[in-house]
């Protein structure tokens, strides 16, 4: 059985990838179109962690390539 627990993960990429975006002056607008959305719905959901809506390893690739930041800064300050 895994030893990590998959929500606490999933909050911790959620916190770091709005706390990224917004030190950028990115929009969740601007973010969702870069990632193949039409419009923020998912893209706030998904930072949000609402009705299940979650970033897959793609929107993470694609975010961190808008951000210009390193993938790996999305799981910074994971508890070990």
């Amino acid at each position: 059985m895994c030893q990590y627990d998959v929500e606490e993960i999933h909050a911790q990429i959620r916190h770091n990838v709005k706390l990224l975006r917004e030190k950028r002056g990115k929009s969740q607008l601007e973010m969702a179109l870069a990632i193949g959305h039409s419009s923020a719905a998912f893209y706030a959901k998904a930072e949000l962690g609402i009705q299940r809506k979650k970033f897959n390893i793609e929107h993470l690739c694609k975010i961190a390539n808008v951000l210009d930041v390193d993938i790996r800064d999305f799981f910074d300050h994971l508890k070990e």
